[in-house]
């Protein structure tokens, strides 16, 4: 059974390590164990785990994140999953357009999700916009992103009028 304990907090480990923008400390795992293992147990099993698996993990990528803050979206008290819908879908669009410029390369996929967002929010002038916070990002951090995206949207609205759905084209004046 003890095992079983360390190998459910190794999973963990490598799940966090793979879509949280900020996992919990080796230490605060072992915490949940009581102090019955080291960290060195951690870290062997873990590197036992990543063999075996052929270190064939997955990487998160912006839809992801488009995924989950949409959901953490619906979930909050009041939500429009009519602008939760839309919102989803122009800043699946805007992500897509990153794709194509070099210079979004330095935002982790989660920071572009939610910069996606929240300028699709911006863009569509939602009543109740996602609150940004939830990613774990400072505002700065996120209006620079935003900014960068906005900049990328100004320049290229011909090519986001092709990518977006009919729906939220007409949702969008300025396209």
């Amino acid at each position: 059974a003890d095992c079983f304990q360390l190998l459910g907090v190794t999973a963990l480990l490598i799940a966090c390590k793979q879509v949280e923008v900020h996992p919990p400390s080796v230490k605060e795992l072992l915490a949940l164990c009581c102090g019955a293992f080291t960290r060195q147990q951690l870290r062997n099993l873990e590197c036992v785990v990543l063999h075996r698996l052929g270190f064939d993990l997955a990487a998160p990528t912006v839809c992801f994140f488009l995924e989950h803050f949409s959901q953490v979206r619906l979930e909050a008290p009041g939500a429009d999953a009519g602008e939760a819908a839309d919102a989803r879908s122009l800043a699946g669009s805007i992500a897509e357009l990153s794709l194509a410029d070099y210079s979004f390369t330095k935002y982790a996929p989660s920071l572009l999700a939610a910069g996606s967002l929240g300028l699709a929010d911006r863009l569509l002038r939602h009543r109740s916009p996602l609150d940004l916070r939830v990613s774990g990002y400072s505002e700065e951090l996120l209006r620079e992103c935003m900014d960068q995206l906005q900049l990328l949207v100004s320049l290229n609205g011909r090519s986001l009028r092709l990518l977006v759905s009919l729906e939220v084209a007409q949702k969008c004046p300025w396209l």
